[in-house]
């Protein structure tokens, strides 16, 4: 029966309408009661970039039987999922289900489907309206995304780790997304809790709100990958933020990480992370300090702040940053800012850095300073002056807390 399955998947991989995927999964969604879209995606496992192309295979082959399209296009497809969808899927898969039954830590994409059989005995495999409540969506091509599904898998791709933060095409996502109130982790339309604002608080059946956004929290959808990645108010991290390989601590208070933004290895965090800002291991962002991010505001630029630097409490950083960098507390290092480097000073930072080019005036934009390593930036306290100059601190995390 293996060696059937093999040549299943052999066969379908060489078949004229074969594409691989560069991301699927199969997502449970939530409705609008008013609008009747997608309000949310939920994806119990996500396959990314040539994982499991076998169960692609039988995903899509399963995708045939069910006889329920719901988008098709070059980037991306979704198909609903309904009994005969499980049954095909089973069929295909019946050399591994013996083995998936006893062991539910084994085969995950076969537990999603052993998952969707018993919620297809319990009738729940659609929404009372008859529309399908569990999808199976593949991306294609990293385009604008057509659909809520494929949002939400991209996100989850970023958050996962399994795609490079700033790497995915991203744009038209707000557009997609709802505005909606989130109640744990379901979401209710607006419009339709207007509505119906008489009739549930009178039942006593209101909502208990949490927050109102397009995006949910991170931990709604994200368990972190490793145990000391600590995170002490679900408010601060967005959907599609990624919280590295280990070590990271983000405390309440002025702390945030946006989407398709974060760290990449044991940091602590105490201010904000904006869209698009990558930031290195074993780096100290102290409160309230803020680094620009893309969004709003008229940059453009990502930021990246490299490894082991440390941005002062209520400093704002608008550059990018190299290693081993430092900005004092409660100044702004922005483009446009201009700096004073002493002769000797410039000597130093321009030993470390290949690109660093000496000025005559002694004055330099922050953009000049932009991605260089070992800077130390500062406000003197006697002239008023903006300041730079090689720094010689050696930026250390406390052990104890990662």
């Amino acid at each position: 029966m293996m060696e059937r399955f093999k040549l299943f998947v052999d066969e379908y991989q060489k078949s004229p309408q074969y594409r691989e995927p560069l991301g699927f999964g199969i997502a449970r969604v939530e409705i609008g009661k008013k609008s009747k879209e997608i309000l949310s995606a939920t994806y119990p496992v996500l396959n990314w970039q040539g994982e499991n192309l076998g169960t692609y295979a039988v995903l899509c082959e399963s995708a045939k039987a069910s006889d329920s399209v719901i988008l098709e296009s070059e980037n991306e497809a979704i198909y609903g999922v309904n009994q005969a969808f499980i049954e095909k899927a089973l069929e295909i898969y019946s050399p591994f289900l013996s083995e998936s039954l006893k062991d539910d830590q084994t085969h995950k994409n076969i537990q999603v489907i052993l998952e969707l059989q018993k919620q297809a005995k319990k009738g729940k495999l659609r929404t009372k309206g008859g529309r399908a409540r569990y999808h199976f969506c593949v991306i294609y091509r990293d385009k604008k995304c057509e659909s809520v599904q494929s949002a939400y898998l991209k996100l989850l791709a970023l958050s996962l780790g399994k795609a490079p933060l700033r790497s995915l095409q991203l744009d038209g996502i707000f557009g997609l997304l709802q505005n909606v109130a989130w109640s744990g982790n379901k979401p209710y339309e607006l419009e339709w809790l207007r509505e119906n604002e008489i009739r549930l608080k009178i039942e006593g059946n209101f909502p208990a709100i949490d927050f109102v956004d397009k995006f949910p929290r991170y931990l709604m959808q994200v368990i972190p990958q490793y145990d000391n990645i600590r995170l002490l108010d679900s408010a601060k991290t967005r959907f599609g933020a990624y919280l590295g390989t280990g070590g990271y601590t983000q405390m309440p208070g002025a702390s945030y990480v946006n989407f398709n933004a974060g760290a990449q290895g044991a940091c602590m965090n105490e201010g904000r992370i904006s869209s698009s800002v990558v930031v290195g291991e074993g780096t100290d962002i102290g409160g309230g300090a803020s680094i620009l991010g893309v969004l709003s505001g008229g940059n453009s630029e990502p930021i990246t702040i490299g490894k082991n630097c440390l941005l002062g409490v209520n400093s704002s950083t608008g550059i990018s940053l190299g290693d081993g960098c430092i900005v004092d507390g409660g100044i702004a290092v922005l483009a446009g800012g201009v700096f004073y480097i002493k002769p000797e000073e410039a000597q130093k930072i321009a030993q470390i850095n290949d690109t660093f080019v000496i000025k005559e005036s002694h004055l330099y934009k922050g953009r000049e300073l932009s991605g260089k390593n070992g800077i130390h930036f500062r406000c003197d306290s006697q002239s008023g002056k903006m300041i730079a100059f090689r720094s010689d601190r050696k930026i250390e995390l406390n052990q104890d807390l990662h």
